[in-house]
């Protein structure tokens, strides 16, 4: 029973001591930084990503910049 109690604190430690080294602070010079971090290690539910998929189909695509529609004719 001891040799139970003693491993699953063993079990403990070793998950703390993890999470402490996967929680390293890491400071972020913009906040598009920290934006692109975060999406980076966010995986989005199937169903959201369904979802925004279907919302922006509709939309039109980005306006070209007045500079290329000058020089496009």
């Amino acid at each position: 029973m001891k040799h139970e109690s003693k491993q699953k604190a063993e079990e403990h430690q070793q998950l703390a001591a993890k999470s402490t080294r996967e929680n390293v602070a890491r400071e972020f010079a913009t906040t598009d930084e920290l934006l692109r971090h975060d999406a980076a290690q966010t995986e989005v539910p199937p169903v959201i990503a369904e979802r925004l998929s279907k919302s922006i189909e509709g939309l039109p695509g980005p306006a070209r910049s007045w500079w290329q529609r000058i020089f496009d004719r």
